[in-house]
This record gives C-alpha cells, sequence and structure tokens, in this order.
C-alpha cells in the first residue's frame, strides 16, 4: 500500500493536482513510460507493470484544461486504447473528469463524433479493463471512461469521487434556479446547495448501491486491489458479437 496517495486529491474540489503522482504510486518501481506527452495533455496516456504485468495507463490530467475531454484527448485515447487491444495489453483508467469541453470550437471542430471514438474503443475492447474514479465523475464524459456501462470488468471509487449527471454548480442552476433568483445572498445559498448535492447525490455511495461500482476503497489500497483484479482477469476470454466488423465514428 502507498499510504502517500491518500493526500493527493486536495479536499476543494476545484483545486488541480497533478495525476503522474497517482499512477507512480500505484505502479511497479514507480515507472511510467508516458507516449504522446505533448499533445492533448489533458489526457495522460502510457505503459506501465502492475505484479510485473505490462499494463496500458489511461487518465486525466486535472493540471491541464481540469481533465476535461476534447477533441484531442478523445482521439488520443481511443487510438491508444485500440492500441493496448490489439495487442492485449489490459487497461488501466484513472478517471477525474469534469465533462467534454463545452464552447462552439469543440462542437464546429465535431467533439460528438470524436468522443464517440473514445467511447467505441473502450466498448470494442475486449481486453482486462479495470477504472478507479479519484474525483469528478460527470455526465457523458463518465460513461466514455471505462464506466460499467461500456463493459468495464472493474470498476473503483475513492471516497473524494463525485459520480453525477453533471457538477453541482450546472446543476443547481438548473434544479434552484427560482430558490437562487429569491435568495438575498446568492453566493451563501448557492455554496450551501452545492454541499447537499454533492452530500445527497454525487456521492460515490449512492453510484455503487445501484451497482455503477464494484467498491469504494481508500486511496492507499489502489495498487493491491488492482493487482488483485489482474490476476483474476489474467485468463478473461471475452467476443463481441459476430459481424464483419463495426461502423467506428471516423
Amino acid at each position: 500500500m502507498e499510504a502517500a496517495l491518500d493526500s493527493v486529491v486536495p479536499d476543494d474540489p476545484h483545486r488541480p493536482y497533478e495525476m503522474r503522482e497517482i499512477i507512480t504510486g500505484v505502479v511497479d518501481d514507480r515507472e511510467f513510460l508516458e507516449v504522446h506527452a505533448h499533445f492533448a495533455q489533458n489526457l495522460l496516456v502510457g505503459f506501465a507493470r502492475l505484479d510485473g504485468q505490462s499494463v496500458g495507463i489511461v487518465a486525466q490530467q486535472p493540471a491541464v484544461l481540469a481533465g476535461a475531454l476534447d477533441i484531442n484527448s478523445s482521439v488520443k485515447g481511443a487510438r491508444f486504447v485500440r492500441f493496448c487491444d490489439a495487442f492485449n495489453i489490459p487497461l488501466v483508467t484513472f478517471v477525474d473528469v469534469p465533462g467534454f469541453m463545452p464552447g462552439t470550437a469543440q462542437e464546429h471542430g465535431g467533439i460528438i463524433k470524436h468522443g464517440a471514438k473514445l467511447l467505441y474503443a473502450y466498448c470494442e475492447a475486449t481486453v482486462p479493463k479495470l477504472a478507479v474514479i479519484t474525483r469528478k465523475a460527470y455526465g457523458g464524459a463518465y460513461d466514455v471512461m471505462s464506466s460499467k456501462h461500456i463493459r468495464g470488468d472493474l470498476n473503483l471509487a475513492w471516497p473524494s469521487a463525485e459520480i453525477a449527471v453533471m457538477g453541482p454548480e450546472g446543476a443547481i442552476d438548473i434544479i434552484f434556479r427560482g430558490e437562487l433568483a429569491r435568495t438575498q445572498d446568492q453566493e451563501a445559498t448557492r455554496a450551501r446547495l452545492a454541499a447537499d448535492y454533492r452530500q445527497q447525490i454525487a456521492n460515490p455511495y449512492i453510484a455503487a448501491g445501484r451497482g455503477y461500482l464494484d467498491d469504494i476503497i481508500e486511496p492507499r489500497e489502489t495498487r493491491p486491489r488492482l493487482i488483485s483484479a489482474l490476476r483474476m482477469l489474467r485468463g478473461k476470454r471475452d467476443r463481441n458479437p459476430p459481424k464483419k466488423h463495426g461502423n467506428m465514428p471516423l
């Protein structure tokens, strides 16, 4: 176990942190061979070993664009996932994603099509797929990142995880629009409602109760739990529906 992992994620959900600290704290000998390091830096991809076995790592980087998925990171992730599946390399995904990048530039550039490439790659992959949610997992971007909904084999979350359709700020503006309009102190009301949203809706225990997570673990337990899962899945055999080929969103 790596006790230092317990203090990597800040208490403030808006503060960034370095995802590489988590990756190196989990993998063998703290060695992470990152590839495409200078392209789409909001998503990290690379190779490492767990218990001596080669694995492919896919992880958000909260220190860049808050870890949101954009066009470039979706394409980068999709190609890496397909590479690992082609060479039978298990996938380990670390999730801290607030959503897909908003904006007209992303919309005009085809964020839906390119985001679907990452979704397709994870769905089609038949290698062992493990995921750890370290903090945010919101909306469609959560689904894309090796969730149970797309055949993830093992999905774990840290107690700091937030899993919901959207973030507290956006949800509050919609759900409590009338209450915010009537209140005198909007900032205090917004902070109270955001705390209630995180506690009652976005906390990982609700997702676990619905079967979207296999377990909620302390950060220090991540390495042994992933190694145990890899050993369990070493003989995994999965088969996609028989057909000539799928129709990937190109």
